[in-house]
């Protein structure tokens, strides 16, 4: 049966790791949540004096520390205070030193943004003029490297965690109370808090180094611990620890009291039996009240355990409502449109992924690993189905509103990668809804008596073991183990032998089975979802960031001229890459009117800005070859309708100067 079982278990391993990976692998080191959406001075601008001090406006507030904004010289020196501060709002500055040099400025920034995630970036502008700069910056973006890649798997390992412990606590509670004393089932919850146990305590170490220098050694910094602490992050899986504490708690008592509680009513029979001294071939009177007896014992045990489910009911919700809502209260949920609604609404999600998820985990686990003696019955998974259908309302209808919420726009769905997996999500969703009605089909399908024949049967032969094990224990311990290991074959076989009897509970666990696959596929898509930047948020990203830049795209301009001598008529074609605020690229070409190139003596151009009282700003452009003139580093101080005046000399008297218009940034 081991053999049978491993083998697709390692497969959903394995597509649990190909899956993540792939996703991992497509996923930008930093998912940047917060938007840089403005600055003073403005990014690639060149300004006539220096500034006192550079600001930057975020998409929604950040949290600074020490360094978090710099500005360094040409040379790579640091020109700024070091105190940055929140000016107003979403904008952030820092005071520069005074008396600074003209020459190009490099402004980095390595930020926090409101729902937990690193931002980092930089930009230039100039004072004075351009110049040359030395400034080499890093091509690894806050939350990369390696300490970005152990930070996601943690937050992966956290999620399954999660879904393993409350959905497979809920499972036992709400459909299979029998199922608490299966040591397969008890193993699967018990390792859900484990990995969640495990991936919290590894987020909190290495959250200090994620958002910052992204340093393995500084994993264990105690001084960066103490930030961490302070934080709304850290916060969250402080108090995530606690609530792991309470449900610590609440697993062993669970395992504990409904073991007790589910050992055969035999026990206690036999117990009445031998209080009296009889052997309880009384006469009748004797056996009435026996009976009696033991009808009341059951009853008084009913009840306390009705009481017992429902006390564990309440606390189990509570604590599993407090684990869900560390990540509410820490990442998107937090931040943006209605987070008021949004964390409570986000609550509900996480709980019913983990009831539909981590039930599903446990119902595979009941059907593959469970001994033939302690089978799943019938009813048991027809009351999972209906919790997966109301976990799966909820789902739907919280997930409707986040999408809303994320998206705000139906071009997001696929222009962004928020909207791109999200799209992914609602189609594994679909499949998973379809393998699910499958289910429910065999559920229908199941007979109980064969089930409860095929479960006496095992019992009476279990019983029958343990039975012959006392009566024929030889003195020889090797004689005896060999005996166990033949019984133990023999109980394997057997139990084999009962799983595939019933083709109907055969093509439940296929599709189960099926179930999960697509349910680890669906939990690593939700995992890089939440830490994937929100469509809402990367479409305006884009907007303020294209507005920032000013960029509008190549600029050509074909104007003809005539210098008025002989021999002076002709084309000029002008180009300007990319035709943005700051530096661009100016080819001007010059031809004849038969379309062949012109050598002319000089060519000259200037720009000028009227509405801005602006210029004109002289540009002499470097010959490159007959009838082509190029200059580099043409600076645009900032966005408008341009005149650009060209000047074409064609002899040492004869020139003309040629107008035209254009919206450049």
């Amino acid at each position: 049966m081991t053999q049978t079982i491993a083998p697709r278990l390692r497969t959903l391993l394995l597509l649990f790791l190909a899956v993540a990976g792939a996703l991992l692998a497509g996923a930008a080191p930093a998912s940047a949540h917060a938007a840089l959406t403005g600055s003073d001075p403005k990014q690639g601008s060149v300004v006539d004096q220096a500034p006192t001090q550079v600001s930057l406006t975020f998409s929604e507030k950040v949290a600074l520390s020490d360094g978090s904004l710099r500005v360094l010289d040409p040379r790579g020196k640091r020109v700024d205070t070091g105190r940055a501060a929140n000016l107003s709002g979403t904008t952030y500055g820092v005071k520069l030193h005074s008396g600074l040099p003209d020459g190009t400025f490099t402004v980095t920034y390595q930020v926090v943004s409101e729902d937990s995630h690193p931002v980092s970036g930089a930009f230039t502008f100039s004072v004075g003029a351009p110049s040359q700069t030395s400034v080499a910056l890093s091509d690894q973006g806050a939350g990369g490297g390696t300490v970005g890649v152990l930070y996601g798997i943690a937050r992966y390992v956290s999620y399954a965690g999660f879904v393993l412990l409350a959905g497979g606590a809920a499972f036992v509670l709400t459909c299979w109370q029998r199922g608490a004393g299966v040591r397969p089932v008890q193993r699967l919850v018990v390792t859900g808090w484990l990995a969640l146990t495990g991936a919290t305590l590894a987020l909190l170490l290495l959250r200090g180094s994620y958002v910052g220098s992204g340093k393995i050694g500084d994993i264990f910094d105690l001084t960066l611990l103490g930030q961490v602490l302070q934080t709304k992050s850290g916060a969250a899986l402080v108090s995530r620890l606690l609530l792991l504490a309470a449900a610590a708690l609440f697993v062993a008592v669970l395992f504990g009291a409904y073991v007790k509680r589910d050992e055969p009513e035999a026990r206690a029979s036999d117990a009445a039996d031998g209080t009296d001294g009889t052997d309880g071939t009384s006469g009748g009177d004797d056996e009435v009240t026996v009976a009696a007896a033991r009808a009341a014992e059951a009853a008084d045990r009913a009840a306390e355990k009705k009481d017992l489910t429902f006390g564990f009911a309440i606390g189990g919700t509570v604590v599993a409502a407090g684990l869900a809502a560390t990540w509410a209260m820490a990442e998107h949920a937090s931040t943006g449109l209605q987070p008021g609604i949004a964390m409570p609404v986000d609550v509900l999600h996480l709980l019913a992924v983990a009831a539909w998820l981590g039930g599903l985990s446990a119902l595979l686990t009941a059907l593959f690993r469970a001994p033939a003696e302690d089978a799943i019955e019938t009813a048991a998974v027809r009351r999972f189905s209906r919790l997966a259908f109301g976990a799966v309302v909820t789902l739907v209808a919280t997930g409707i509103y986040q999408s809303w919420r994320q998206l705000g726009s139906w071009s997001a769905f696929t222009g962004t990668r928020y909207g791109q997996l999200l799209l992914v999500k609602i189609a594994l969703v679909a499949v998973l809804v379809g393998i699910a009605w499958i289910s429910r089909r065999w559920t229908g399908r199941l007979s109980e008596a064969p089930a409860s024949k095929e479960r006496g049967s095992a019992a009476e032969d279990v019983a029958g073991q343990r039975e012959e094990t006392r009566e024929t224990v030889p003195a020889d311990s090797r004689r005896a183990a060999q005996l166990a290991r033949q019984r133990a074959a023999v109980a394997t076989a057997r139990d084999k032998r009962l799983r595939h009897a019933d083709p109907h509970r055969s093509g439940l666990r296929r599709s189960v089975l099926a179930e999960a696959g697509v349910a680890v596929a669906l939990l690593a898509v939700t995992t890089v979802l939440t830490s994937t930047e929100p469509g809402r948020t990367e479409e305006a990203a884009q907007q303020a960031t294209a507005s920032a830049s000013q960029r509008s795209g190549p600029l050509s301009l074909k104007v003809p001229f005539d210098t008025g001598g002989e021999d002076g008529k002709g084309t000029v074609e002008l180009t300007l890459d990319p035709a943005r605020v700051g530096g661009n690229e100016m080819h001007v070409f010059v031809e004849r009117p038969n379309g062949k190139a012109f050598d002319v003596p000089e060519v000259k151009v200037a720009f000028t800005l009227a509405a801005k009282d602006i210029g004109p700003l002289p540009v002499t452009p470097d010959r490159i070859a007959t009838g082509h003139w190029s200059a580099s580093g043409v600076q645009i101080p900032m966005a408008g309708d341009w005149k650009i005046a060209v000047t074409v000399r064609t002899s040492d008297i004869d020139q003309a100067t040629v107008n035209k218009n254009a919206q450049i940034g």
